[in-house]
């Protein structure tokens, strides 16, 4: 008996969409069950080495809760590259400028670290709010405990 591969063939055709509301999740929680979906660990023709992950939609990723003192003391960092170039943030403050960063951050940092987890991460669609504009690809309410 051989062991089942899945091809790019059958990942293309078992994508699904999902649809998790962030609304009092907490941040750390939310993000591995929306990692997981992207990479495709949930379903029974998992390959490491094929994307057969699905789609996911977060909404109301605003509402997204952070223990403890993580708002004040949590700091999100980029740098330009150049010298003096670091830009610290804090977490209540990038709330309030771009909500939706603080959930595709956490899910980016669940992903690999490949070309491969960029494919996957392209198919995460985040929105502060409760509205998205999916509707057409009918995508499945997930409940997140």
């Amino acid at each position: 008996m051989s062991t089942f591969m899945a091809t790019a063939q059958i990942a293309a055709e078992t994508g699904r969409w999902h649809v998790i509301d962030a609304d009092g999740q907490v941040l750390g929680r939310l993000a591995t069950v929306a990692s997981r979906l992207l990479q495709g660990k949930h379903k029974p023709i998992y390959t490491p080495f094929i994307d057969v992950g699905d789609f996911v939609i977060v909404v109301n990723a605003a509402k997204v809760k952070l223990t403890g003192r993580k708002e004040d003391q949590k700091i999100y960092r980029q740098h330009s590259g150049y010298e003096g170039g670091l830009r610290e943030e804090r977490a209540r403050l990038v709330r309030q400028r771009k909500p939706h960063k603080l959930v595709e951050d956490a899910v980016h940092g669940m992903l690999p670290k490949t070309k491969m987890g960029e494919a996957m991460y392209r198919k995460l669609k985040v929105y502060a709010g409760a509205d998205h504009p999916h509707t057409a690809q009918k995508p499945t309410k997930l409940e997140v405990a």
